[in-house]
């Protein structure tokens, strides 16, 4: 049976009340779907002021038109809220199989509003769909819980979203976790589901996705899937994942170490994509649909000293999925840790406890760094927290997810830590959240992309290393970062909107091929320019829900180590981030006031007059 475009599920979980409404027509031609329309939504019926972890807070997961067809790549869904950890709009993205399981039973969108009573989690079966006693899963790990609900629902297919852990404990950089391994990771989605004491959603669907022009989709799509098939871009990903990065990152001068205080870390080939291929990895792992496989599923050496083997009670395998390039830098050069084994378990044990790795990471190393200035004392921890201790990292992901001890500090996130401790240089990041794995200095355009982005700092809007270390701009200067900064922020949208992943960008299949299938599946003409322009649109309306959330021009900015403070040595030595330079030109750029106000001229170029 195929299913029809534009139905959303809407929970309230107080009253226990669902039902199905069909989605604004208005809203999609718009949007699409995806982070644009479950954005519009949003904005549409949240108090931006609200209190990210009370009963008022929505939690929006919403698939793409290309969602769980056949599409390359096409296994996207997004969770949209306003974040525990930057109490701004949050989009996050996650691939796997769940989205595609969700367009499957027939619905593109689940609201979820209010707070259930006592855990409970929400099964989705085709037109069956019901809220669920979750006690026996309250406490318990990602893979445990999933495990468990097959046990329980007993239907072979079933797709699971759900948390950990630190989700139940509210860490604010908990996330939700599908298929086991794949994860909405970052800004505390998972803080937000767990506020609202909803341990899971189990889905399964046995429908299709609806395309209205089904030969012209095919030929669209097969267009796509030969142009990625040699491409060299695609083979790289196949054959080293994302991790093949850090060798790029080292080389100049952009791999953030120790809490930013170099940006060059000595042990980078342990963490390689290279090392990881040729000694830890069992096989590629790819998302529905997907051509590329960048997957990794990994296995501890086996003679990893027995700390790392038994460390932890729920050691129930020695292999799974990661470390991705950021997971491995948060996890490792971040910490100083140069164990690849020990970033490995930690990156299995932020998964299994629901903790994104990137902000754990991070936030431990702003811990060691302050630790390592006394500012931390030996009688607030129980184990000293250096930098390069593989058993502190091991120790503080678990002690984290339960709020244990100084974890709970640092589930807090390094903003608050820091401030807490009267020590707010330490935090390395943007709108409260942490640093993804580049430091601005070596690479201008991560600066300006990095201080704009909606969601607080964030790789996936912007990714700018590219154009600057092929040489077709100075990684150094200013000149053309911004501009590229918002062309790459809109197209990024685009692909958020359309249920694809950005990795096909670099896989031999941009963006514009995209185009045609949009059409296709939706019988309605569309253009890239269509799609760029509603993924500004979108940019746009994120802008204004934060606006209205408080957030000011004040809020684009980098922490004055990137603006103040050179590396004394390696290919970014003396090199500080020129912000001030970049920033207006970018609110040029936008169409923005110099406040970083959208104006009146723009939002009404972009339809965005009466929101």
């Amino acid at each position: 049976m195929q299913r029809p475009m534009g139905r959303l599920l809407r929970v309230d979980l107080a009253s226990g009340r669902i039902t199905v409404e069909d989605i604004r027509p208005d809203w999609q031609r718009d949007y699409l779907g995806g982070r644009g329309l479950a954005a519009r939504y949003l904005y549409a019926e949240l108090d931006p002021q609200v209190d990210p972890l009370s009963p008022a807070n929505k939690l929006i997961f919403a698939t793409g038109p290309l969602t769980g067809t056949p599409v390359p790549c096409g296994a996207r869904y997004m969770v949209v809220t306003k974040g525990a950890l930057t109490h701004a709009i949050t989009t996050s993205n996650s691939g796997g199989h769940w989205g595609p399981e969700l367009r499957f039973a027939g619905y593109d969108m689940v609201i979820v509003e209010g707070r259930a009573p006592k855990p409970v989690y929400l099964y989705i079966c085709n037109d069956h769909v019901e809220l669920r006693d979750a006690k026996a899963y309250w406490g318990q790990a990602v893979g445990a819980t999933e495990d468990g609900l097959r046990r329980e629902l007993g239907i072979p297919g079933l797709r699971v979203a759900c948390i950990g852990p630190g989700g139940e404990k509210l860490v604010r950089f908990a996330c939700i976790m599908n298929d086991k391994h794949r994860a909405a990771g970052r800004s505390g989605v998972g803080a937000v589901m767990g506020s609202k004491n909803l341990k899971a959603i189990a889905v399964r669907g046995t429908g299709g996705v609806e395309v209205a022009e089904p030969a012209a989709f095919m030929k669209a799509v097969w267009a796509m899937r030969a142009a990625m098939q040699d491409h060299p871009g695609r083979m790289a990903f196949t054959e080293l994942g994302t991790a093949a990065t850090i060798d790029m990152t080292q080389a100049f001068g952009g791999l953030p170490t120790r809490n930013f205080l170099a940006g060059q870390f000595e042990h980078y080939e342990n963490l390689s994509g290279t090392t990881i291929r040729e000694t830890r990895m069992v096989a590629n792992k790819a998302c529905f649909a997907c051509t590329i496989a960048c997957g990794r599923v990994t296995r501890l050496d086996p003679h990893a000293p027995r700390h790392l083997v038994n460390m932890h009670p729920r050691n129930w395998k020695r292999a799974g999925e990661g470390p991705e390039y950021e997971n491995a830098w948060a996890l490792g050069a971040d910490c100083g840790v140069g164990d690849l084994d020990a970033v490995i378990r930690a990156n299995w044990l932020c998964n299994d406890l629901g903790l994104d790795p990137i902000s754990m990471g991070a936030s431990l190393a702003a811990a060691m760094e302050l630790y390592e200035r006394g500012v931390i004392g030996d009688d607030q921890v129980e184990m000293p927290l250096r930098f390069g201790s593989a058993e502190a990292l091991l120790r503080m992901v678990e002690a984290t997810a339960y709020r244990e001890g100084f974890g709970d500090e640092i589930a807090e996130g390094s903003k608050r830590m820091g401030e807490k401790f009267r020590h707010p240089e330490v935090f390395m990041g943007v709108k409260g959240q942490e640093f993804p794995a580049y430091d601005p200095r070596a690479f201008q355009g991560m600066g300006v992309a990095f201080a704009t982005c909606n969601r607080g700092a964030c790789h996936l809007r912007a990714w700018t290393p590219g154009v600057e270390t092929s040489g077709a701009m100075d990684p150094h200067t200013p000149a053309g970062k911004s501009e590229w900064v918002v062309i790459e922020q809109n197209r990024t949208t685009a692909h958020d909107n359309t249920g694809t992943c950005m990795f096909i960008g670099g896989s031999g299949a941009p963006l514009e091929s995209l185009a045609p299938c949009t059409a296709a599946v939706r019988g309605i003409p569309c253009s890239v320019d269509d799609l760029v322009r509603i993924g500004e649109r979108t940019w746009n309306l994120e802008r204004l829900f934060n606006l209205k959330a408080g957030l000011t021009r004040a809020d684009d900015t980098l922490p004055q180590r990137l603006l103040q403070d050179a590396h004394q040595s390696g290919p970014s030595a003396g090199v500080v981030v020129n912000l001030d330079a970049m920033l207006p030109v970018y609110y040029r750029e936008r169409g923005w006031s110099e406040a970083g106000v959208p104006t009146r001229e723009k939002l009404a170029e972009l339809g965005l007059a009466s929101v």
